[in-house]
């Protein structure tokens, strides 16, 4: 998976093809928590009823997953990176109905090999 966000590229490996990595910057982690209010909890029951995806909690984790990416990319940035590898989402709940979303990677700066 390959994330370009303007002046940051984002990877799950270890590398970036086509790069060599100059500097590293250290770890780096975005993490947001979510919760459903009172009518998407009633929308997701009358879904869980139906049977099926659960759309106003996926539509919920996607939002969040990308609210801990650019958190996590804030702060490469501010550490100078120019790139992030190595990145890992990891989900749990914390208290009932609450989800904790956190991405990690190493803040790097890389350079065209």
């Amino acid at each position: 998976m390959v994330i370009v966000m303007s002046d940051i590229i984002v990877v799950t490996t270890p590398s970036i093809p086509g790069y060599k990595i100059k500097e590293i910057k250290g770890v780096v982690m975005g993490l947001t928590a979510r919760t459903r209010g009172v009518g998407g909890k009633i929308v997701a029951g009358f879904q869980a009823l139906a049977g099926g995806e659960v759309s106003v909690y996926t539509t919920e984790m996607h939002k969040a997953r990308e609210e801990a990416i650019n958190r996590m990319i804030e702060e490469a940035r501010k550490r100078g990176a120019n790139a992030v590898v190595g990145l890992d989402i990891e989900t749990s709940e914390v208290f009932q109905g609450v989800v904790l979303i956190s991405a990690t990677g190493t803040a790097v700066i890389a350079e065209p090999e």
